[in-house]
């Protein structure tokens, strides 16, 4: 039997609510223990029902992990978040330009040492293309040298059935 999705919303049956509720914590705090192992993270999960039980799970213990969730958040700096996401603007617009530079684009702000680093740091690469290509044509080559010997072999072979059945075929080109 498939499972078969369901329409997330309130279950009004207060049964069939109390015993999804139930069902579903389960699976959750299984879920974070297996997330806790795995990963050796510090969870904490804390779970109200509608009667307002309080169902808790931690790794290790609930009030450490809230005590390390404020010493986290408060130590933050958060003017330091804007300066990082400037940052990578930063980086990725010098990769953008360094790529273009790649492709043969600006190139006219650049002085002659720095067009001649260009020139040689695309050469290299040149060259390592030239060598992947040239190993891929020479396994290639081989590849099909190998299917011909095959063919060939094969060839040979229904000649002589041919023959031992007495029906000629004339090899060559027509």
């Amino acid at each position: 039997m498939t499972k078969h999705k369901i329409e997330i919303k309130k279950i009004e049956n207060i049964a069939a609510r109390q015993v999804a509720f139930s069902k579903r914590r389960r699976s959750l705090f299984k879920k974070a223990e297996e997330l806790s192992t795995l990963c050796d993270a510090e969870v904490a999960l804390l779970v109200f029902s509608a009667t307002g039980k309080l169902f808790q799970h931690s790794s290790s213990s609930v009030e450490q992990v809230i005590e390390m969730h404020k010493n986290v958040h408060s130590s933050i700096d958060k003017s330091y978040l804007p300066t990082m996401e400037f940052q990578m603007r930063n980086e990725v617009a010098d990769k953008t330009r360094e790529l273009r530079k790649l492709n043969g684009e600006e190139l006219q702000e650049l002085k002659f040492q720095e067009l001649m680093k260009l020139e040689e740091r695309l050469l290299k690469g040149l060259t390592r293309v030239l060598k992947a290509k040239d190993e891929r044509m020479a396994n290639d080559i081989t590849a099909l040298k190998r299917k011909e010997e095959d063919l060939m072999r094969e060839n040979r072979r229904l000649l002589q059935i041919a023959d031992e059945q007495g029906t000629s075929f004339k090899l060559g080109s027509d």
